[in-house]
């Protein structure tokens, strides 16, 4: 990129190789002096484009017309810059133990918002004040993603002068199990922080809260806490970001002090020292003397910085090219561009937990971050979905939304909760501005609503509104909808997309202890409501509860609460692996369903073949149906039955009972009957033909593989590593740092039953591992073999 810069300045000064003559084209010479060298990147391309046919300029034209066809039609008032400027909505996320409920808790006694700082695990008797369930406390980890809001008054570093922002903060979980809450958080988020430790960096859950930053374009800064641990190496993290996220990063400050000595930071681009001083860090001491034993380290940084800002910003770049050092404004403004533009990520550093450097790093939130009229948001138009015929669920997103007070209403549910007064719906408003007791219309469902109550969270604490603005945070009791329902006034039918819910994993059937009361289906029907990865089915052959979530822990959460908040006790079985079958090969098929019972009869005839299919990387879908019946063989309206029969038989599997995916079900032909053919005909001659398909398509059994990653003392090493082994685990990769080792590996979620017990037996109690899915992968033919034979032993005698 710097090669493609320093081509371009040549070009620019050597005038002379500008005379080749260009058909249609308007010259416009730039004099060759040194000032020549000075003209922007942006005034070259205007000059470049003056040079350009004519046929190009009018191509431009045409492009800029339509552009200006989707302009809002609600632009930003004065009012609305005023207070969107100073607003800032942003998440606190990272991978299990790297500080976020402690960091936030900082933010929140910096801000003024509580007045004693709590520790996580609750060993004062108070907890943490975004960890509000017993719950969280008692297992030290976030569970729910809770929201607040606070004020803070950032300090210009040029002037000293203090600018009041608005935060909305959401702390979301760090367990993968809880994934969803990260999820729907980031969806409705303009910025983040991204937490790591000083010591265990970049980690799995790291790299899974990164891919949905990307998911939704969140910017990020970075903050690399616990820098008063023992082995912190800060640079080797941000090497980490750069190299296993994938994402342009340096840091902005230099520490003063590691492990037990940190003491304060270097702010590498306004040149200062900053220190944390009184009562539990409350002071902020800046002095403009670096210390005289970094100062050479810390120059060399900042020049760092400014390299990696010249990689990703065109105007540090002209600089650095031209051997020119930029301002201090200049280089906090490329990390701003870059930062909003998803180029770059700026590096904090810290010890929540001792009290340092958390101050500079939300100065730099509210310098770094987008605020909600600098994120371009679009929403569909399902009115004009309607008239085109694609289906709301595949349309692009065309509608700019603008987040002026007075334009139409646009708002997304994205969480809900029960609470102690009824449903508590958390939405966020992209335009115009939700009223206490207006009228507002669920675009999914058409349905009029009036919101009785309007409040603003703070962790488990209500503050009642009567209006909350554009860009804004907020939460209504009383309002029936589902997570992810897009809310309007009723003049537009505009609305969101969805978040991305992942599928379940695993399953426990479960039962109440004793007599059943209706508690029991109560709790399971709210947990369903709240959690887009909690399911719940009834098996038909075994009549027992399914339960269904994103690992153990995410299932045994919830049979807590149901024990806690329900009064009601329950048995789990042995947790059930979520495989699934496929076909590896073509098999055709042509069947003909009949029956005849005095009266009409069924008939129906179907034809055609099912094959393999990969997923679509657009829709992700990897099922599908096509229809290439040709000469009116099967009338128009009986195709859907079969197209639904086939989708029933993906339900259940022949082999083990489980969903069957990766298939594409062709049809060819067929035959109908005047009298006899109906829907149902159609529907079961699908169900039958697909059944008799699929045992000449040599169908096989997939099981989730899962990504491990286990941290341990180096000793403890070897005994891991077999651990992994016994289990037919892969390792993809390991690390040895000090006195640590991690190690991550590819393993199958049904040979991972009991390894936390196995690895706290072999490390003293001293390991600790995550898992998060990975793919679904063929099991071994002996493992196969095991699992249908253990199916045919479940199923009536009748039906075999």
């Amino acid at each position: 990129m710097l090669l493609r810069r320093a081509l371009a300045r040549t070009c620019r000064t050597q005038v002379p190789w500008l005379s080749t003559p260009v058909a249609s084209a308007s010259w416009h010479v730039i004099p060759h002096t040194r000032n020549a060298n000075k003209v922007s990147r942006q005034q070259w391309q205007r000059q470049t484009v003056r040079m350009s046919s004519t046929a190009a300029v009018a191509k431009e034209d045409v492009a800029e017309e339509a552009v200006e066809d989707v302009k809002p039609t609600h632009p930003l008032t004065d009012a609305d810059r005023q207070r969107l400027t100073f607003q800032r909505n942003i998440g606190v996320s990272a991978h299990i133990d790297s500080g976020k409920t402690t960091l936030t808790e900082r933010i929140l006694f910096y801000t003024g918002k509580i007045r004693e700082i709590h520790e996580v695990r609750g060993r004062d008797s108070v907890g943490a004040k975004m960890d509000s369930m017993d719950l969280e406390r008692e297992k030290g980890i976030t569970i729910q993603s809770a929201a607040t809001f606070c004020d803070w008054e950032a300090t210009s570093a040029e002037d000293g002068s203090k600018q009041r922002y608005a935060i909305n903060i959401i702390d979301t979980p760090g367990h993968v199990d809880f994934t969803i809450e990260v999820e729907r958080a980031l969806r409705v988020l303009d910025g983040a922080i991204l937490v790591l430790c000083a010591v265990a960096g970049v980690q799995s859950q790291t790299t899974t809260v990164d891919r949905q930053m990307r998911r939704y374009g969140v910017p990020r800064v970075s903050f690399v806490n616990k820098m008063d641990r023992p082995g912190a190496n800060p640079w080797r993290i941000v090497q980490q970001i750069r190299s296993k996220l994938r994402i342009p990063a340096a840091a902005v400050q230099v520490p003063i002090g590691v492990e037990d000595q940190f003491r304060g930071v270097v702010d590498l681009v306004h040149w200062r020292a900053i220190y944390n001083e009184g009562h539990k860090g409350s002071d902020i001491v800046v002095s403009e003397e670096i210390p005289t034993d970094i100062l050479e380290f810390a120059k060399e940084k900042r020049q760092e910085l400014i390299e990696q800002l010249a990689e990703v910003d065109e105007e540090i770049g002209e600089l650095f090219l031209l051997d020119e050092v930029p301002t201090n404004r200049q280089i906090a403004d490329a990390i701003r561009r870059s930062t909003i533009g998803l180029k770059f990520s700026p590096v904090f550093m810290g010890s929540a937990i001792k009290n340092t450097g958390v101050q500079p790093m939300l100065d730099g939130v509210c310098e770094y971050l987008p605020n909600p009229s600098e994120k371009d948001v679009f929403a569909i138009d399902t009115k004009a979905q309607e008239s085109t015929g694609v289906p709301a669920q595949n349309a692009t997103p065309d509608v700019p939304l603008v987040p002026a007070a007075a334009a139409p209403l646009v708002g997304l549910a994205f969480k809900l909760e029960e609470g102690r007064f009824g449903q508590l719906t958390y939405m966020r408003v992209y335009q115009g501005t939700l009223k206490k007791a207006m009228q507002i219309w669920n675009v999914r469902t058409g349905k009029k609503v009036k919101v009785p109550r309007l409040v603003r969270m703070h962790s488990n604490e209500m503050e009642e509104v009567d209006s909350i603005g554009p860009g804004e945070i907020c939460a209504m009791f009383g309002v029936e909808c589902s997570s992810g329902d897009t809310f309007t006034d009723g003049t537009t039918q505009y609305s969101m997309t969805n978040m991305f819910v992942p599928d379940p994993v695993i399953s426990l059937s479960i039962k109440p202890k004793g007599q059943e009361t209706p508690n029991f289906s109560r709790a399971l029907n709210r947990f369903q409501k709240e959690d887009p990865t909690f399911k719940v089915h009834i098996d038909h052959e075994s009549k027992e509860t399914i339960i269904s979530g994103m690992g153990e822990l995410h299932l045994e959460i919830y049979v807590e609460r149901m024990r806690r908040e329900y009064n009601t006790d329950c048995i789990t079985g042995k947790p059930r692996v979520a495989f699934r079958e496929t076909i590896t090969r073509r098999a055709e098929f042509n069947f003909t369903h009949k029956k005849q019972t005095g009266g009409a009869g069924q008939y129906a005839k179907v034809s055609g073949f099912i094959e393999p299919m990969e997923v679509d990387p657009e829709t992700g879908k990897d099922v599908a149906f096509e229809n290439v019946v040709m000469g009116g063989n099967i009338p128009t309206n009986f195709i859907p039955a079969v197209e639904r029969g086939f989708y029933e038989a993906l339900e259940k599997g022949t082999l083990t009972g489980n969903p069957i995916s990766g298939v594409r079900f062709v049809l060819k032909d067929g035959a109908f009957h005047a009298v006899d053919s109906s829907e149902l005909a159609f529907r079961l001659a699908a169900i039958g033909a697909f059944r008799e398909a699929f045992k000449q398509a040599a169908g096989i059994i997939l099981e989730p593989v899962m990504t491990v990653e286990v941290v341990a003392p180096s000793e403890f090493q070897s005994q891991v590593i077999g651990g992994l082994n016994t289990r037919r685990g892969t390792i993809v990769d390991s690390e040895v740092r000090d006195d640590e080792f991690t190690a991550v590996a590819e393993v199958a979620l049904n040979d991972m039953f009991g390894y936390s017990n196995q690895l706290r037996g072999s490390t003293q109690g001293k390991g600790e591992f995550s898992m998060e899915y990975k793919h679904h992968m063929p099991v071994l033919p002996p493992v196969q073999k095991e699992l249908e034979e253990a199916y045919k032993k479940t199923i009536p005698q009748a039906k075999k």
